[in-house]
């Protein structure tokens, strides 16, 4: 598989934010560590990494180590260290922070560690990993997120023979089409989907899968694995609405990663939501140069589901805030063109009558929620999906209704974060093993 990406993406013209630590940088951190015998931080992370072990590591100046400490937990933890919310999981939960201290940068630590062994590795050093002898199981994964990729290359580090099917022509998910450039260019999305590769996963792009292909999946695999994420973006359902100039929060961000020109000239812009995609996507386009870039949220600054941190880099950044107001309607001019949000004061979430407005825009990008893609579930007997459109699932296996079938991902939490995702798919992988190992071993005792 090999994926070539446009040199002139506009998400190449914004830098990256937390740029790789030198080595003396790195070290000087890692040695601030406390190494902590309970160590809260492990406990935020959803894939348990070792935190302390592999900060340690670093210190005492073995990266590789480090590396394999982490990526153990979490194959990919070079994504995870760049695109998790720290803040809020592990950073958020040193100690160093209830005592009012600058917390141990440990996602700029994490990143060091990964990207320089990574590195090393491609230029010749021995590989970290070695998989198992082949055993002869075979597992299908529907989607080439971080869900299906983390669960791919557990199996096949375990000796089974791991296929993921991708509808799309690009691979990686979101990591690949929707993080914040400023977080994460999608070149390097696509080189951790090439890292994953090296390990024997295989991926086919442009494979979608049908009823037809889904029963035939069941016949030909052992298991099958669904790692889809979430579907199209949510509509306003407003007059005017259909047209040029308003477009889905996340199509927007994919187009303005992977297709040239998408953000050249930007003027006024709004921005509808107030969760962390229509953060993403306010600060994108401010840093991108807009005229002006507006939030527009139907309850308070308060209420609004983005995470703290990200509503001040916001801020910072130029972002104006348009809070208890609720779009009722798009302008257009005598030839369709966008000129304006109608707009009115919310109560509690409610339009207010006689309050409209209208807000002058030439852009207008929608992060108020997405649809649940509900029609692979339904290939599958024995697969339901609950009343939030998610797939049921256990979440610390994975296995649904039907005893061949696992899921995880944003397709059973509803959209959560990569770091969820990955565990997700290693927790599948790491209980099919399990079960697969079990049965082997009472097969040969009779």
């Amino acid at each position: 598989m090999a994926i070539t990406l446009s040199n002139e993406r506009d998400e190449l013209r914004l830098r990256d934010k937390k740029p790789l630590y030198s080595e003396a940088e790195a070290r000087a951190e890692a040695e601030r560590c406390l190494y902590c015998s309970d160590a809260p931080c492990i406990k935020a992370c959803p894939t348990e990494i070792d935190i302390p072990t592999f900060i340690k590591q670093i210190a005492s100046e073995n990266v590789r180590g480090s590396a394999k400490t982490i990526f153990d937990q979490n194959i990919l933890g070079h994504s995870c260290a760049r695109v998790c919310p720290v803040e809020v999981l592990c950073v958020g939960s040193c100690v160093y922070t209830a005592w009012g201290r600058e917390p141990i940068p440990i996602g700029r630590l994490q990143r060091y560690a990964t990207e320089t062994t990574v590195k090393g590795i491609e230029k010749g050093a021995a590989p970290l990993h070695t998989p198992k002898a082949k055993t002869g199981k075979k597992v299908a994964l529907i989607g080439a997120g971080p869900a299906s990729l983390a669960c791919a290359a557990e199996l096949t580090l375990e000796g089974h023979t791991a296929v993921i099917f991708e509808k799309r022509g690009v691979a990686g998910g979101l990591n690949t089409t929707g993080i914040a450039p400023y977080k994460l260019h999608s070149q390097d999305a696509v080189a951790e989907v090439e890292w994953v590769q090296k390990l024997g996963v295989e991926i086919r792009l442009n494979s979608e899968i049908t009823k037809d292909t889904a029963t035939k999946l069941l016949a030909d695999y052992d298991a099958v694995y669904i790692g889809v994420g979430l579907g199209a973006d949510s509509k306003l359902n407003v007059p005017g609405e259909e047209g040029q100039g308003v477009v889905g929060a996340t199509e927007w961000i994919e187009q303005m990663k992977l297709v040239p020109g998408t953000a050249k000239t930007l003027g006024d812009v709004i921005v509808v939501g107030g969760g962390n995609t229509a953060i993403d996507v306010a600060r994108e386009c401010a840093l991108l140069g807009a005229k002006s870039v507006t939030m527009v949220y139907r309850r308070s600054t308060e209420e609004m589901s983005g995470y703290k941190h990200e509503l001040e880099g916001a801020r910072k950044e130029g972002v104006r805030f348009l809070t208890n107001t609720q779009p009722v309607g798009v302008v257009r001019d005598e030839k369709g063109a966008l000129k304006a949000l109608k707009v009115a004061h919310a109560t509690a979430g409610v339009p207010v009558a006689g309050t409209e407005t209208e807000v002058p825009c030439e852009l207008v990008t929608l992060a108020i929620g997405q649809s649940k893609l509900r029609e692979i579930a339904s290939f599958f007997d024995g697969v339901e999906i609950d009343r939030r459109g998610c797939v049921v699932a256990d979440p610390k296996t994975g296995a649904t209704g039907n005893a061949k079938v696992f899921a995880g991902g944003d397709c059973i939490n509803g959209g959560k974060e990569v770091v969820n995702a990955v565990a997700d798919g290693r927790n599948t992988a790491r209980f099919l093993t399990a079960a697969w190992t079990a049965a082997s071993t009472s097969s040969a005792s009779k």
